[in-house]
C-alpha cells in the first residue's frame, strides 16, 4: 500500500466530486473501486468522505443548482496559507467564483476556489484536521493530475507564480507541448498544451487518473455500472490509459499501475 501522508506543498492534496445523485455516485465509485463512504453529517452539509483500504482517497458532495455546473471533480492543491496563495493568483490573472475570501472548514482546514487565466477551474486545502488523500498509487487512488489548457505558456508563467513549481519540459513541438512539474523530483503533475486537443467548447480543465490494475477490466466495469467512455484505453509509453466517466458525467481518466 502506497500511503503519502504529507503533501508536497504546491502539489495535489485532495479531489472531490459535486454530483447530481450523490447515491448513485456512491454506489458506482464503492463497485467499481471499492471505495468505502462516510458522512461528516449536518454540521459539515453532508459532505462525504471516500476511503479506500481504510485511507482517504476523496470527498463527495451534492451539486447545487444554484452553482450553475455540470456533475464534475475538482482538484485541490497544497498551500500552507490559503490567503496569501489566493492573493498572489488574483494578481496573476485568477478568477474567482463569488467570494474571494477563503473559507475555514471547522477542524479541517481552509480552502479556496478560483479559476486559472486559461479558465480551468481548481482549489486550494489548507490542511490543518484533514490532510488530504493518503493513499496513492494503488488501484482507485489518485495517480497523476494533468492541465490541458488552450494557453500552455500563460498557465506555466500562472503555476510557477503563484506556487514556485520546478517545471521540465518533456516535449515543445507544434505536435506534442508538454511539461512537468517536479516535488523531490518526482513529477506528480503535468501541463499539457490542448490547442488541438479539446474539443469545441470545453475549457482548459484540470482532470486526474485513477490507478487501475487492469485498464481493460475497469472500462468495462465503469459501462456495467452505467458511466461511458470518453477515451478507448490505449498503450503509451506512460502506460495504459483511458478517460471515462461516471453514471451522472463527471470525468476521470484510468492509468495502469506498471
Amino acid at each position: 500500500m502506497s500511503v503519502r501522508t504529507i503533501t508536497p506543498v504546491g502539489a495535489p492534496i485532495w479531489i472531490d466530486l459535486a454530483s447530481s445523485d450523490v447515491e448513485r455516485s456512491q454506489a458506482f465509485y464503492g463497485e467499481v473501486f471499492g471505495w468505502t463512504f462516510e458522512s461528516s453529517g449536518p454540521e459539515y452539509g453532508g459532505y462525504i468522505t471516500a476511503s479506500k483500504d481504510g485511507r482517504p482517497v476523496a470527498g463527495l458532495m451534492a451539486n447545487d443548482p444554484q452553482w450553475n455546473s455540470p456533475d464534475g471533480w475538482t482538484t485541490y492543491f497544497h498551500t500552507t496559507d490559503v490567503k496569501a496563495t489566493l492573493d498572489r493568483a488574483l494578481a496573476a490573472g485568477a478568477v474567482t467564483r463569488g467570494s474571494v475570501e477563503p473559507m475555514e472548514v471547522k477542524d479541517k482546514g481552509v480552502m479556496g476556489l478560483m479559476a486559472d487565466p486559461t479558465g480551468a477551474f481548481f482549489g486550494l486545502w489548507q490542511p490543518t484536521g484533514h490532510r488530504g488523500f493518503e493513499l496513492v498509487n494503488e488501484h482507485g487512488a489518485p495517480v497523476y493530475f494533468q492541465l490541458s489548457t488552450r494557453g500552455y505558456t500563460a498557465a506555466q508563467d500562472f503555476y510557477c507564480t503563484v506556487f514556485g513549481w520546478q517545471l521540465e519540459t518533456v516535449s515543445d513541438t507544434d505536435e506534442f507541448r508538454y511539461s512537468t512539474a517536479l516535488f523531490g523530483g518526482e513529477a506528480l503533475l503535468g501541463l499539457m498544451d490542448g490547442t488541438r486537443d479539446l474539443p469545441e467548447g470545453v475549457p482548459s480543465n484540470w482532470f486526474f487518473f485513477l490507478g487501475a490494475d487492469d485498464v481493460d477490466k475497469s472500462v468495462q466495469q465503469i459501462l456495467d455500472h452505467g458511466g461511458s467512455v470518453i477515451r478507448d484505453a490505449e498503450d503509451t509509453p506512460y502506460g495504459r490509459l483511458a478517460a471515462v466517466a461516471d453514471p451522472t458525467g463527471a470525468a476521470f481518466n484510468l492509468s495502469s499501475l506498471q
